[in-house]
């Protein structure tokens, strides 16, 4: 799959997904379950790998 995005949608979609990465890393402090806290750390995982690859092509595309 491909998403084509300009440059104001893939910032704000960052944005996003940045807010929502620092709030996983919260609730994953403060979760006592700990099959609760390994699903939340597979999200954060997950987020992390798509945060870096957005910008990773925001970097390519400033270069370009």
């Amino acid at each position: 799959m491909e998403l084509i995005l300009n440059t104001e949608e893939q910032e704000f979609l960052q944005d996003i997904l940045e807010q929502r990465h620092r709030e996983l890393l919260k609730e994953i402090s403060h979760t006592d379950s700990r099959e609760f806290k390994q699903d939340l750390r597979k999200k954060e995982m997950l987020l992390d790998s798509i945060l870096s690859r957005l910008r990773r092509t925001a970097i390519q595309e400033l270069r370009a």
